[in-house]
Protein backbone atom coordinates (compact mmCIF):
# COMPACT_ATOMS: atom_id res chain seq x y z
CA UNK A 1 0.00 0.00 0.00
CA UNK A 2 1.42 3.34 -0.72
CA UNK A 3 1.44 5.56 2.20
CA UNK A 4 0.23 9.56 1.21
CA UNK A 5 1.81 12.20 2.83
CA UNK A 6 -0.32 15.80 2.61
CA UNK A 7 1.39 18.71 1.98
CA UNK A 8 0.82 22.11 3.53
CA UNK A 9 -0.90 24.53 0.94
CA UNK A 10 1.69 27.70 1.58
CA UNK A 11 2.01 29.53 -1.35
CA UNK A 12 5.66 30.83 -0.26
CA UNK A 13 7.17 28.03 0.93
CA UNK A 14 6.30 25.70 -1.86
CA UNK A 15 7.81 27.61 -4.49
CA UNK A 16 11.42 27.42 -2.34
CA UNK A 17 10.74 23.62 -1.44
CA UNK A 18 10.27 22.54 -5.07
CA UNK A 19 13.26 24.60 -6.43
CA UNK A 20 16.26 23.69 -6.48
CA UNK A 21 18.78 24.57 -4.23
CA UNK A 22 21.40 27.28 -5.11
CA UNK A 23 24.89 26.55 -3.68
CA UNK A 24 27.21 29.63 -3.44
CA UNK A 25 30.87 29.03 -4.12
CA UNK A 26 32.57 28.63 -1.31
CA UNK A 27 35.08 31.44 -1.47
CA UNK A 28 33.32 33.78 -3.45
CA UNK A 29 34.31 34.27 -7.08
CA UNK A 30 37.81 36.23 -7.07
CA UNK A 31 37.51 39.36 -9.59
CA UNK A 32 40.49 41.36 -10.32
CA UNK A 33 39.82 45.12 -8.85
CA UNK A 34 42.68 47.20 -9.78
CA UNK A 35 41.85 50.90 -9.87
CA UNK A 36 42.09 52.72 -13.05
CA UNK A 37 44.84 53.17 -14.61
CA UNK A 38 45.85 56.83 -14.51
CA UNK A 39 47.08 58.63 -17.71
CA UNK A 40 51.20 59.09 -17.70
CA UNK A 41 52.44 62.44 -18.21
CA UNK A 42 54.27 61.35 -21.16
CA UNK A 43 50.89 59.47 -23.10
CA UNK A 44 49.25 63.14 -22.24
CA UNK A 45 51.94 64.95 -23.62
CA UNK A 46 51.78 62.96 -27.00
CA UNK A 47 48.16 63.05 -26.98
CA UNK A 48 47.69 67.48 -26.56
CA UNK A 49 51.39 67.15 -29.18
CA UNK A 50 49.08 64.79 -31.73
CA UNK A 51 46.35 66.84 -31.13
CA UNK A 52 47.79 70.24 -32.07
CA UNK A 53 49.38 68.50 -35.46
CA UNK A 54 45.41 67.30 -36.42
CA UNK A 55 43.92 70.61 -35.69
CA UNK A 56 46.71 72.29 -37.48
CA UNK A 57 46.31 70.16 -39.90
CA UNK A 58 42.41 70.26 -40.25
CA UNK A 59 42.86 74.58 -40.34
CA UNK A 60 45.41 73.96 -42.91
CA UNK A 61 43.41 72.31 -45.57
CA UNK A 62 39.99 74.28 -44.84
CA UNK A 63 42.16 77.50 -45.69
CA UNK A 64 43.58 76.16 -49.11
CA UNK A 65 39.79 75.28 -50.10
CA UNK A 66 38.62 78.83 -49.15
CA UNK A 67 41.92 80.27 -50.43
CA UNK A 68 40.94 78.21 -53.70
CA UNK A 69 37.25 79.09 -53.88
CA UNK A 70 37.45 82.85 -52.33
CA UNK A 71 40.54 84.01 -52.70
CA UNK A 72 39.28 87.64 -52.52
CA UNK A 73 38.20 86.11 -48.68
CA UNK A 74 41.28 84.15 -47.52
CA UNK A 75 44.47 85.34 -49.10
CA UNK A 76 46.98 83.04 -49.96
CA UNK A 77 49.28 84.63 -47.47
CA UNK A 78 47.03 82.61 -44.84
CA UNK A 79 47.62 79.42 -46.43
CA UNK A 80 49.95 76.95 -44.22
CA UNK A 81 50.12 73.88 -46.26
CA UNK A 82 50.14 74.28 -50.24
CA UNK A 83 48.74 70.82 -51.06
CA UNK A 84 47.74 71.79 -55.12
CA UNK A 85 44.17 71.03 -55.62
CA UNK A 86 41.43 70.98 -53.19
CA UNK A 87 41.32 67.09 -53.56
CA UNK A 88 44.25 67.02 -51.84
CA UNK A 89 42.80 69.77 -48.99
CA UNK A 90 40.14 67.20 -48.33
CA UNK A 91 42.23 64.26 -48.08
CA UNK A 92 44.40 66.78 -45.57
CA UNK A 93 41.71 68.26 -43.43
CA UNK A 94 40.41 64.15 -43.01
CA UNK A 95 43.95 63.30 -41.83
CA UNK A 96 43.44 65.74 -39.28
CA UNK A 97 40.72 64.75 -38.47
CA UNK A 98 41.44 61.13 -37.70
CA UNK A 99 44.82 62.91 -36.00
CA UNK A 100 42.61 64.49 -33.73
CA UNK A 101 40.18 61.63 -32.80
CA UNK A 102 43.48 59.36 -32.12
CA UNK A 103 44.97 62.06 -29.76
CA UNK A 104 41.48 62.02 -28.29
CA UNK A 105 41.79 58.18 -27.88
CA UNK A 106 45.19 58.62 -26.07
CA UNK A 107 43.85 60.67 -24.03
CA UNK A 108 41.43 58.78 -22.94
CA UNK A 109 43.58 55.44 -22.75
CA UNK A 110 41.66 53.07 -25.51
CA UNK A 111 44.15 50.12 -26.50
CA UNK A 112 43.39 50.75 -29.97
CA UNK A 113 44.93 54.11 -29.92
CA UNK A 114 47.61 52.28 -28.25
CA UNK A 115 48.70 49.90 -31.02
CA UNK A 116 47.76 52.32 -34.09
CA UNK A 117 50.48 54.85 -32.39
CA UNK A 118 52.69 52.44 -31.74
CA UNK A 119 52.62 51.41 -35.36
CA UNK A 120 52.81 54.54 -37.00
CA UNK A 121 56.21 55.38 -34.51
CA UNK A 122 57.53 51.87 -35.53
CA UNK A 123 56.75 52.91 -39.83
CA UNK A 124 58.56 55.88 -38.71
CA UNK A 125 61.49 54.42 -37.35
CA UNK A 126 61.54 52.27 -40.01
CA UNK A 127 61.75 55.05 -43.09
CA UNK A 128 64.43 57.07 -41.26
CA UNK A 129 66.28 53.95 -40.33
CA UNK A 130 66.25 52.95 -44.27
CA UNK A 131 66.43 56.32 -45.70
CA UNK A 132 69.74 56.79 -43.48
CA UNK A 133 68.06 59.81 -41.40
CA UNK A 134 69.34 58.64 -38.45
CA UNK A 135 69.53 61.80 -36.66
CA UNK A 136 68.61 63.59 -33.75
CA UNK A 137 64.21 63.01 -34.14
CA UNK A 138 65.45 59.36 -35.33
CA UNK A 139 66.10 59.27 -31.45
CA UNK A 140 62.91 61.40 -30.49
CA UNK A 141 60.74 58.63 -32.12
CA UNK A 142 62.35 55.91 -30.81
CA UNK A 143 62.33 57.23 -27.18
CA UNK A 144 58.95 57.71 -28.02
CA UNK A 145 58.34 53.96 -28.87
CA UNK A 146 60.19 52.53 -26.20
CA UNK A 147 58.46 54.79 -23.47
CA UNK A 148 55.16 53.68 -25.22
CA UNK A 149 56.04 50.13 -25.06
CA UNK A 150 56.86 50.94 -21.17
CA UNK A 151 53.60 52.34 -20.45
CA UNK A 152 51.59 49.99 -22.04
CA UNK A 153 49.40 48.41 -19.29
CA UNK A 154 47.85 52.06 -18.75
CA UNK A 155 45.91 51.07 -21.74
CA UNK A 156 42.57 49.57 -21.36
Amino acid sequence: MAHHVARPTSTADDDEADSPKRVQHLPPIWERSLPPPSLPIGVAGLAILTAAVGVLLVVSGILFVLNYYASIVVPASLVIFHVGNPVGAAVLTILGAVIVILSSALWHQEVWSFYLTVGFLFLGLAYLFFTGAITFLFLIVLALFIYLIAVRHHFY
